[in-house]
Parts: C-alpha cells; structure tokens; sequence
C-alpha cells in the first residue's frame, strides 16, 4: 500500500515507523504549504497535521480520489462539509479523535457505563484528562468524544472545561510534562465512586490503530469510523 503523510511531526514519523514495518510504502511526506503534490502516487492519505491545514488536505485527497484517515482535531466546524465532498467524489473517509485500539474499546465502555448510570441520580459524572504540554487544543478529542458518549446515554446535556451544572459534565484538562494521554471517568455518590480510566503508554498505538485503518478502507466507498473497522458496531 502506498501511504502518504499529511504532517509529518512526531505522529508522522511513528506512522512512516509502523508502516514500513507492516510492508507499506510512503510516497509523500506532506507539510502545511506544499505544492505540486502527486495524488496519483497515493492508495491512501494518512493526516496527522494541524486544524488549519487538515480540511484543505482533505478536500484535496478526496478531489483526485484518494481516501483519508485523519486523527487531526480542532477543525470538525467543517466536518459536514467534508464528508459531502467525500461522498460527492466516491471516495472513502474515517475521522477519529483517536485511533488507538484502546481507546476505542475504551469508547464502548463509557457508553455502556453511561446506560448503566442514567437513572441513577445521586451519581454525578466528571471528566479529567491529562497531555503533554505541546498539545494544543484543550480539552483533547478524545475527551469530547467520551462525554458525547455519556450526553448520548444519559439527561447530561453538555460538557464544559472546568464547570458545573446539574446537567453539564465538568472536564478537567492538564498538560504535564510528555504524557501521551490519560482520560478518566468518575461517577461520584455521597457512599462510593466508580471510575474507568485510560492510560496510554506511548504514541505507537495511535499510530498502529491509523495505519490498520488504512488497510482497511481499501477498495470501499463512504464514511466510517473505527467502530466499523473494529466491528464493534
């Protein structure tokens, strides 16, 4: 498979690492700016860049009928747009705030904990998540996606940094030192608390869980997630 990279920092540079090792090749190491960028070398286009640049680097994949993997956060306000292009052009595309194998299951986790806890009332939910101090959006992707999964399942109607609110999930957000990236979940009561908790080790299973997606949208038409590659739906 031919895989090139959009943003090529740390991320980039795991992803090039695990692809290779799983006998991929990288045609192109993009970064915010290039010209003359050869779409027809491409089987797939792996983006890992910043929020400013992943839509034009989207759009412009999907134009010449590349397929996109994408784990960059900060630019969903065009999310919608991006898959009607994605459509309009048949070509194929999966966003995840985190591609993590994980985290994804981590994901289903927090849903099913959040059925479980909807009708108990005198349980109140918050969120903590800590990073390394270079990343730059706060709270992280992940993050947003745990508590869409509690206001999913439960009456909690949003969440924001810091807050709170009968219906409002407060999230905590810490940038430490290299942290990958921890994301906690408490249920707290007068009598106990119930915690489920993630913590990554290292980048490598980010960069993994994108490069298995990338084998996996081959040949396929349409938008997805990781819950379709990981059959979890």
């Amino acid at each position: 498979m031919r895989i090139a990279l959009f943003g090529y920092g740390k991320m980039g540079k795991m992803i090039e690492e695990i692809a290779q090792k799983r006998g991929h090749e990288i045609v192109a190491k993009v970064d915010v700016g290039a010209e003359d960028i050869d779409y027809a070398s491409m089987d797939v286009a792996i983006d890992f860049s910043t929020p400013d640049s992943a839509f034009e680097n989207i759009t412009g994949c999907f134009e010449h009928g590349v397929p996109v993997i994408c784990g960059t956060t900060g630019w969903l306000d065009q999310y919608n747009e991006a898959v009607d292009l994605c459509n309009a052009n048949k070509s194929a595309f999966i966003y995840a705030s985190n591609f993590s194998l994980g985290v994804n299951i981590f994901f289903e986790l927090n849903a099913h904990l959040a059925k479980m806890m909807s009708k108990l009332n005198k349980y109140k939910v918050s969120m903590e998540e800590i990073h390394h101090t270079q990343k730059l959006d706060a709270p992280s992707g992940t993050a947003i996606t745990l508590a869409e999964g509690i206001i999913n399942n439960t009456a909690y109607t949003s969440w924001q940094l810091e807050a709170s609110g009968e219906k409002i999930i407060p999230i905590t957000s810490k940038r430490e030192g290299m942290v990958p990236g921890t994301h906690s979940i408490c249920y707290e009561s007068s009598v106990d608390s119930i915690e489920i908790k993630h913590t990554a080790h290292n980048r490598e299973g980010f960069a993994l869980g994108a490069v298995i997606a990338a084998e996996w949208i081959q040949g396929k038409t349409g938008v997805f997630s990781m819950k379709d590659v990981l059959n979890l739906s």
